[in-house]
């Protein structure tokens, strides 16, 4: 049974940083892209950053180039958000996310989301 377990999340003042970490469980961790999304209340759900699994290529949503970096260590089957100048805008549940093709069959995993709280 795959399990992603979301930390890190908590109430930090405008400007300051948090570091979220996904924990990954029952899968083959370095075979599946990895992402960020987010969600406010009484908005969708929104990509943040995802990066690839061999962790050199990663891209990031507008809103959060620059401030944002995103990370994996593929020996502890854990993903990374490291966030600088946080904003009160990004206030919202960060959820990861875990996708792959495995033996010609897609696969997609979400964790159950951290709060993220910005205060201005």
């Amino acid at each position: 049974q795959v399990h992603l377990v979301e930390s890190g999340g908590g109430l930090v003042q405008a400007g300051g940083s948090l570091r979220l970490s996904c924990a990954a469980s029952g899968l083959t961790f370095s075979r599946y892209a990895l992402a960020w999304f987010r969600q406010a209340p009484g908005n969708e759900r929104e990509f943040v950053a995802a990066i690839s699994r061999s962790g050199r290529t990663t891209y990031y949503a507008d809103s959060v180039k620059g401030r944002f970096v995103i990370s994996r260590d593929n020996a502890k089957n854990t993903m990374y958000l490291q966030m600088n100048s946080l904003k009160p805008e990004d206030t919202a549940v960060y959820y990861c996310y875990a996708a792959g093709v495995i033996l010609a069959v897609s696969r997609s995993f979400w964790g159950q989301g951290t709060q993220v709280t910005v205060s201005s």
